[in-house]
């Protein structure tokens, strides 16, 4: 589901954790989570699985993703891209450097936020549209996983953290579209106020948002930014 939220130069690869057994790791992955616990070895390896499957689709072989000293993937020259899980599913996606600057994906089960969450995540303006949105879903846990693909595209891109204070996100129900203001975050290059866009869907029990930002050769080409 998360590739009908991204453009179709974008290589998208999702499992769910049923298929994900005897994935084996590389040699060069397996420092990153050499004292791990069972159930994040097991979240690591499907969705480095997921990542290589996707990095076929655009002609790559198989090959190690290690983890960067912030836990990030680090990807082959040449690509960008970003890996999620959440309870039983997981998710890569991947596309080329001289596309896309950066991607951000996440994926979240379809639940209420834990009681006290929302005020750590969102801001005066943000938690007034959630009291005064229309439906009964859980806007709360759609804000977390918007704000948490606009950071997985943040990072790699400017090698800066972002706190959910940093972003504003404006969700818009009727396009299942979002964009997050960054007031005090110029983007790379432009020197302006960051914006970036992004896409959600919610189904089967997911959340879903994806976020791609567009390198210069690929604008013009439909899709969220």
């Amino acid at each position: 589901m998360i590739e009908t939220l991204l453009p179709s130069n974008v290589a998208v690869q999702t499992c769910q954790a049923s298929e994900g057994n005897g994935v084996q790791l590389m040699a060069e992955e397996e420092c990153a989570i050499a004292n791990a616990v069972i159930s994040r070895r097991r979240e690591f390896s499907i969705g480095r699985a997921c990542a290589r499957a996707a990095l076929a689709k655009l002609g790559f072989l198989p090959c190690a993703i290690p983890s960067g000293p912030h836990r990030e993937p680090l990807w082959p020259s040449g690509i960008v891209g970003s890996i999620t899980h959440c309870a039983g599913f997981y998710g890569a996606a991947v596309a080329l450097q001289k596309d896309y600057l950066a991607l951000g994906i996440d994926a979240e089960v379809d639940e209420e936020l834990p009681s006290g969450v929302l005020s750590l995540i969102s801001g005066d303006e943000e938690r007034y549209w959630i009291a005064n949105a229309a439906g009964r879903l859980n806007w709360g846990r759609l804000l977390f996983s918007a704000k948490e693909s606009i950071f997985k595209a943040w990072f790699p891109l400017t090698r800066e953290w972002l706190g959910f204070e940093d972003a504003v996100v404006t969700i818009s129900p009727d396009d299942g579209s979002f964009v997050a203001r960054l007031p005090h975050k110029l983007m790379p290059a432009t020197g302006r106020p960051g914006e970036l866009r992004g896409r959600f869907r919610i189904a089967d029990g997911l959340i879903l948002t994806a976020v791609s930002i567009e390198g210069p050769r690929s604008r013009g080409i439909s899709c969220c930014a």
